[in-house]
């Protein structure tokens, strides 16, 4: 045990030298006399020989003092440590369409870093890089203030240097094959390497764990690294996982060709700002009502939330909506029949003239019509439009069908192309090989494949947290993917990967739910200290109807149960 002191003492001393382990550095910034400082400002130079990518140009190597901040207002990040500073890309080409198309990045490494390396994944459509402090939460402490080394990317492509107006604006990337396969997953690992060479050249030796966090579309890449490169992570948070983007995009237009309809019911012609009208804020709140009317206490507890996940059914909640259907003379009160006709069949999901689905059907959820789910569906009166129009239906213009459509990057434009959308001949088109294209769209992007046999088998562990309000992806899919993946691992999947409902929960956070928890610290207690998590505490924000509110997040198929002392323990339905 003296021994185990002293060396351990000499560790800490050596630490920036590159101590890990107990082994000797390899020559690093402190063995070779640099300060980190003065070997941040020599970094660049030196990552030109040897990189692992194609025409690596690094733009920016700079030292940033502790207490710098980025972003301002709501976006606002709290003071970073002294860390390194590396900005850059690598891989320019020409492209079909859009000009030159590269990959940048941005990393931060940190003066007492920890000995981990974190990917920070990106959100919608990409074409920006992240800050790379490694945000993974609502009021979580980011990554690189833990120690971590984080890396961030723009998946091949510029939203501003590759946009293109007539061919879907900042979406025009998906009218250039490369471009696509680069946004699916072909330039994460790439930078991943990078990375990896740029921990080892700065510090002088390797990470000790690699980690991965991201929600929506990071999500997606959470999933692309554990099915194509499951040997680059020990631990994955992939939140509200966008693994079946292309299908979802298909939800997206059935959803928004029977709002349309419900609009021409009443006289209207179908517009962005007609969506926006369709249904009133009280008229939103009583579809959250009633489906918590239908399903509150199917766990136990009538506290607002549906537990419960995948119990609470249409045929259980269509009683309740019937219910607060409209006499005659309508009102702000009540939910007229076309409204209520229109909920059944989006919460049902697109499927073809067969009845065969195309995506999935969605949970009913307390959180369903609250601000979260409305932004997507219908829009803001007086404010923004319906995101499943301007990005769900350009996305499926431009990045998702083969081959991509043309569309000018205009609201109305957007939604009469969504409207035009024929299901029974242009939904086949994610699937599609056409040339230019080798690669359907479905190949490039989705991400939904239930053998993890290699990720598994290289250890590591993931970790996957879906509101069951997402209006985006449906928490039933990665249900169900979960299940496959399970029943591939003779039962098992928990031993490496977990599901963790988020109930109430809209697309990444909000919503009446308890959208606070720390799924990072989660996974590294997993795959550091060897303790699964049994749950993941959580706590509702101020903005809910319960501030403070604390309840674990369970993994699936467990869920939230009523406890003696007043709070919950997770257990499967019935117990």
């Amino acid at each position: 045990m003296k021994q185990r002191g002293v060396l351990a003492a000499a560790c800490l001393a050596a630490l920036l030298a590159g101590c890990a382990g107990y082994e000797q550095p390899a020559p690093g910034p402190v063995a070779s006399g640099l300060s980190l400082s003065d070997r941040c400002a020599t970094l660049g130079a030196d990552l030109q020989a040897g990189a692992p990518v194609d025409d690596l140009v690094i733009t920016a190597g700079e030292w940033t003092e502790a207490g710098a901040t980025t972003g301002a207002g709501p976006d606002a990040q709290p003071p970073m440590p002294a860390h390194c500073l590396v900005e850059g890309y690598y891989g320019e080409r020409e492209g079909l369409i859009g000009g030159t198309y590269r990959t940048g990045f941005r990393m931060r490494l940190p003066l007492d870093w920890n000995g981990r390396f974190l990917f920070e994944g990106g959100g919608g459509s990409n074409g920006v890089i992240r800050d790379a402090t490694g945000q993974n939460g609502v009021g979580n402490t980011p990554g690189l203030s833990r120690g971590y080394a984080v890396i961030a990317q723009d998946s091949g492509h510029d939203n501003d240097r590759n946009n293109v107006p007539s061919h879907g604006g900042e979406l025009a990337f998906g009218h250039d094959p490369q471009a696509r396969a680069d946004y699916g997953h072909a330039s994460l690992k790439p930078t991943y390497d990078l990375g990896q060479f740029i921990v080892t050249t700065f510090y002088g030796r390797k990470s000790n764990t690699n980690f991965f966090w991201g929600c929506s579309k990071g999500g997606q890449e959470g999933m692309a690294f554990a099915q194509r490169y499951p040997d680059a992570f020990d631990g994955i948070v992939a939140m509200a996982p966008a693994m079946s983007l292309p299908r979802a995009a298909l939800a997206q237009a059935w959803d928004t060709q029977t709002l349309a309809r419900l609009l021409s019911s009443r006289g209207d012609t179908p517009s962005i700002d007609g969506l926006r009208t369709l249904f009133s804020d009280a008229q939103f709140g009583l579809i959250g009502k009633a489906a918590l009317a239908a399903c509150d206490r199917l766990d136990g507890a009538e506290d607002g939330m549906v537990t419960a996940i995948g119990q609470c059914t249409t045929a259980r909640v269509e009683p309740e909506l019937r219910a607060r259907q409209c006499s005659a003379q309508g009102g702000e009160d009540c939910l007229d029949k076309a409204q209520v006709d229109a909920l059944i069949e989006i919460l049902a999901g697109p499927h073809d003239a067969a009845g065969k689905a195309l995506y999935s059907g969605w949970a009913w959820d307390g959180g369903i019509g609250s601000q979260g789910w409305q932004v997507w569906k219908t829009g803001f009166v007086g404010g923004p439009p319906s995101l499943n129009v301007v990005l769900g239906g350009n996305a499926l213009a431009s990045i998702f069908t083969t081959l991509p459509t043309p569309v000018e990057a205009d609201e109305e434009a957007l939604l009469k192309w969504q409207l035009a959308f024929d299901f029974a001949k242009d939904a086949a088109k994610i699937y599609a090989v056409k040339p230019p294209y080798t690669t359907s769209a479905w190949q490039d992007v989705g991400m939904r494949s239930t053998d993890l046999a290699a990720f598994r088998d290289h250890g590591g562990k993931l970790i996957v947290p879906h509101g069951s309000s997402d209006p985006v992806f449906s928490v039933l899919d990665t249900i169900d993917w979960w299940n496959g993946v399970n029943a591939a691992n003779d039962g098992a999947a928990a031993h490496f990967a977990r599901v963790f409902p988020v109930p109430g929960m809209a697309h990444c956070r909000g919503g009446p739910s308890t959208d606070r928890f720390d799924a990072l610290t989660a996974l590294e207690s997993w795959v550091i200290d060897g303790v699964a998590p049994a749950a993941i505490p959580a706590t509702a924000g101020d903005e809910t109807p319960w501030p403070g509110r604390e309840m674990p997040l369970c993994p699936y198929p467990q869920i939230a149960l009523p406890a003696g002392d007043g709070g919950y323990r997770c257990g499967l339905a019935g117990q």
